[in-house]
């Protein structure tokens, strides 16, 4: 992409590239540098098409001329990240772009995420994130937007961006939504990795702490989210022995780091809320009401659908599920999430905590239309045979 200033021309190469390898390596043997091999083979399939449509344009003159591409900067500067990945990350949040067409390119070209798994994540349909993704290509070819390293002095202005994508990516590993495991631990791991670099790299940024507590603090749970057969584990009914002990202390002992700059984020507030579940011995000693006060603050600072549902959660725990539910309701009835499947469990949830089986039942009913994991589909199955069974 630096080398040639177009997106989908570097990402339809190396493809072209492995395809290659994949018909050659098997007879010829591997190279002596995998790597080398693959690059150079993917430039000169970019640098091919690139002369066969020259020579259609000069064929064609009516055709007009694309936008020139931008070379490389010979004085760019080198090593400002020492991991590649985290590099690549930077390198691909560029600021001329929007905040979520550059982080949803970021998660496609560096993350491998697919289009569906990114519109899962921003909640939106898959042929909308498709469009976005080829508009925001589109915008880096016309406008020429070059893909170089950021300076270190520069690192700063992209934390945000970098950080969506390396949280966004943690996101489809903690809770997967393709395939038959719930949790996706190469993805977290991968993710929590990023994270330390991000805030070594970045050491007076406080989210960028916020960011790595908040993921540990999660990730700690993660032996005991699903049994052995890879169902689902809801928190209340979780075996918190089984819980990493060492890394909830490392998740608080970053989010204390965090705190002591008196720059409260988003980040540090899910951390917190996160600290809060980790806390409790038990379910039933969770601090909800704190909980919630969390999440208001945290709706506050960065609003957002997702956040006002589980605010809601929290409301309907600390104060009871018809509370709760007046909530839900009244953001399901601005059709914000109508399509996210977690909005119709937490309601079908609160409607089987108020004994009102059959409103519960046409609630799981609908989860189970949008749910996009195989074990949430199992878990919501479930649960809508026992609200069948609690029918009339």
């Amino acid at each position: 992409m630096r080398r040639f200033g177009d997106a989908d021309l570097a990402e339809e190469s190396v493809q072209e590239a492995f395809g290659r390898a994949a018909a050659r390596w098997p007879v010829d043997g591997t190279p002596a540098s995998p790597l080398g091999w693959i690059v150079a083979t993917a430039g000169n399939a970019a640098g091919d098409r690139l002369r066969r449509e020259r020579a259609l344009r000069e064929r064609l003159p009516a055709l007009a001329a694309e936008p020139a591409r931008p070379d490389p900067d010979p004085f760019e500067e080198q090593d400002t990240v020492p991991d590649d990945r985290l590099e690549l990350i930077f390198t691909c949040c560029h600021p001329a772009l929007p905040a979520e067409a550059s982080v949803a390119l970021t998660l496609r070209l560096v993350a491998g995420l697919t289009t569906a798994e990114i519109a899962r994540a921003f909640i939106v349909p898959e042929p909308s994130m498709a469009q976005r993704l080829v508009r925001a290509k589109a915008k880096i070819r016309m406008a020429g937007i070059p893909f170089r390293r950021p300076p270190g002095h520069l690192l700063a202005e992209r934390l945000d961006h970098a950080a969506a994508v390396i949280y966004l990516v943690f996101n489809e590993g903690y809770s997967a939504s393709s395939g038959a495991d719930v949790v996706r631990r190469d993805l977290c791991e991968e993710s929590i990795r990023l994270a330390r670099l991000l805030a070594s790299q970045l050491p007076e940024e406080p989210e960028a702490r916020g960011l790595l507590a908040l993921m540990l603090l999660h990730h700690a749970r993660a032996a005991a989210r699903t049994t052995a057969e890879g169902e689902i584990v809801l928190l209340e009914h979780q075996d918190r022995g089984r819980w990493d002990a060492g890394m909830i202390r490392a998740g608080s002992a970053e989010l204390r780091r965090a705190e002591r700059a008196g720059a409260p984020g988003a980040y540090q507030l899910q951390a917190a809320i996160a600290e809060q579940h980790a806390r409790a011995r038990a379910f039933a000693e969770t601090d909800w009401a704190r909980v919630a006060a969390l999440y208001a603050r945290l709706a506050a600072l960065a609003p957002s659908p997702v956040v006002d549902l589980n605010h809601a959660a929290a409301v309907s725990m600390a104060d009871g599920p018809a509370r709760g539910l007046e909530l839900v309701d009244a953001l399901a009835a601005s059709g914000a999430l109508d399509r996210y499947h977690l909005l119709h469990a937490a309601r079908a949830d609160m409607l089987r905590r108020l004994d009102r089986p059959a409103d519960a039942l046409a609630a799981y009913t609908r989860a189970l239309e949008l749910a996009p994991g195989a074990a949430d589909r199992a878990f919501l199955e479930r649960r809508r045979a026992e609200m069948g069974r609690a029918t009339p």
